[in-house]
């Protein structure tokens, strides 16, 4: 793994986990005080430090204590959470001006990251971009355009599947508690399908993409094929637990969507942006979607999201149907251009990829000398280890909070995920050194090895 990547002063914030105090520490458990006084309780916490500096690998809290991040903010801060390209872009921007709404007067970057979208994005048809703010934005937009387009009204989606949390995407999203659990009632144009978890097959189907499909298919003519605006598809899905569909689930729906006129849409919103050693996730499905979702890491921390696709589709709305106050804000669009800049020359896919190879060499031991790992799975910097009973594959979610409790004690920063809440994922940042990944990730294996006996 490239060192040279990291772009952060060693002397400025050393690239070393190291623990000042017990975590979190008194400051931390002061601010926490003041925060549960002030925030409503609506917002979660995984683990309540305060945060004074954090760049590369590291976060560093305000009790000096430096703890490895292998979250990068759900798959944001991919090229570290204080790059240097990215601060100095958005800094002369916020020199020149911070916003002006571009559906009021124009600027420039909006347009230059729309064109890097285009040309970089999978699918070699002509293409145009909206920019907006956060990836929730991104697939509501995306489902008003496959409206417009088309003229329909359903939106087909996936067992398993995260899409956010505002009104329509709780809808859209698998899980209930705590996405949509008292938000209701819901958008009734959902309508939920099987995927192809290679694991755990939905129930009454075989494993494999074969049954899935036949499921899906089966579901599109159950609500009338000419009803579906669009099929919305993670090409590995998130929050559901980093699942990798079952090869040829992802061409398969590209198949139906062609063969009912349904519109494909990609949510690339965690998986995209180079996160799975490919610049997008679907470039290993070989498949290219009829619109694209992009954010989170898209512009590195700065919000921003966007939907790329086919022309006629993108052109489908009337002039002034999308948009947004906030959409495409100068200091984001210069923020991802900055992002742009430092995928040019491969290296940050063959981190990723790198990240991958260590993590596996680590972990997939744990499937023979531990009675709960289930699957070690992913892609790239996309991982994930499932805790289950070994032969029953009953999920062991409390064995999954007990790791990452024991891996947050010794300055690892880990999240959970699944419909079960019993995945541990692995969201490093794509420019972390090989000597603190390996470091994190042998915290992590003790944690299991641990919670095993």
């Amino acid at each position: 793994m490239t060192e040279t990547l990291l772009a952060v002063d060693a002397e400025t914030l050393p690239q070393t986990r190291h623990l000042a105090t017990s975590i979190p520490g008194p400051r931390s458990t002061a601010l926490h005080a003041e925060r549960i006084a002030h925030v409503t309780n609506g917002f979660g916490i995984t683990l309540p430090v305060f945060v004074a500096r954090a760049d590369g690998g590291i976060i560093e809290d305000v009790d000096g204590n430096r703890l490895i991040d292998f979250a990068s903010g759900i798959a944001v801060t991919s090229l570290g959470a204080s790059n240097k390209r990215v601060a100095e872009r958005v800094s002369a921007q916020l020199n020149a001006f911070t916003h002006t709404c571009f559906m009021v007067t124009e600027y420039e970057s909006f347009t230059q990251v729309c064109a890097w979208l285009n040309a970089n994005t999978p699918g070699d048809f002509d293409k145009r971009t909206g920019l907006f703010s956060t990836g929730a934005e991104a697939v509501e937009n995306a489902i008003k355009i496959a409206r417009a387009a088309t003229g329909r009204p359903n939106v087909l989606v996936f067992d398993e599947a995260y899409h956010g949390r505002s009104l329509l995407t709780m809808a859209m999203t698998a899980k209930v508690n705590p996405y949509k659990l008292n938000f209701g009632p819901l958008p009734a144009e959902i309508i939920r399908a099987a995927s192809a978890n290679p694991l755990r097959p939905a129930e009454g189907l075989e494993s494999g993409a074969a049954a899935a499909l036949e499921s899906v298919e089966a579901t599109i003519l159950e609500h009338g094929a000419d009803s579906f605006a669009a099929m919305v598809i993670e090409p590995i899905q998130g929050e559901g637990g980093f699942i990798v569909p079952a090869a040829g689930f992802i061409p398969g729906l590209r198949k139906l969507a062609d063969k009912y006129g349904i519109v494909l849409v990609i949510d690339e919103i965690q998986a995209g942006m180079g996160r799975t050693g490919a610049l997008f996730a679907s470039e290993h499905e070989g498949v290219a979607g009829d619109l694209i979702l992009t954010a989170k890491a898209l512009a590195n921390g700065v919000p921003l999201s966007a939907v790329t696709g086919r022309t006629e589709l993108m052109n489908a709305p009337h002039a002034g149907g999308l948009g947004g106050t906030y959409a495409g804000n100068p200091l984001a669009c210069e923020a991802a251009l900055a992002v742009f800049e430092q995928f040019q020359d491969g290296s940050l896919l063959a981190n990723a990829r790198r990240i991958e190879e260590v993590a596996r060499e680590i972990l997939e031991p744990l499937l023979s000398s531990t009675a709960i790992v289930a699957e070690v799975r992913g892609r790239g910097a996309m991982l994930a280890i499932e805790l289950a009973d070994a032969g029953t594959l009953t999920p062991r979610a409390d064995k999954a909070k007990e790791i990452s409790a024991a891996c947050h004690a010794a300055g690892v920063l880990t999240l959970t995920c699944g419909t079960h809440g019993n995945v541990v994922r692995l969201l490093p940042p794509l420019v972390i050194g090989e000597e603190l990944l390996r470091d994190g990730l042998a915290v992590l294996a003790q944690a299991i090895t641990d919670a095993a006996n």
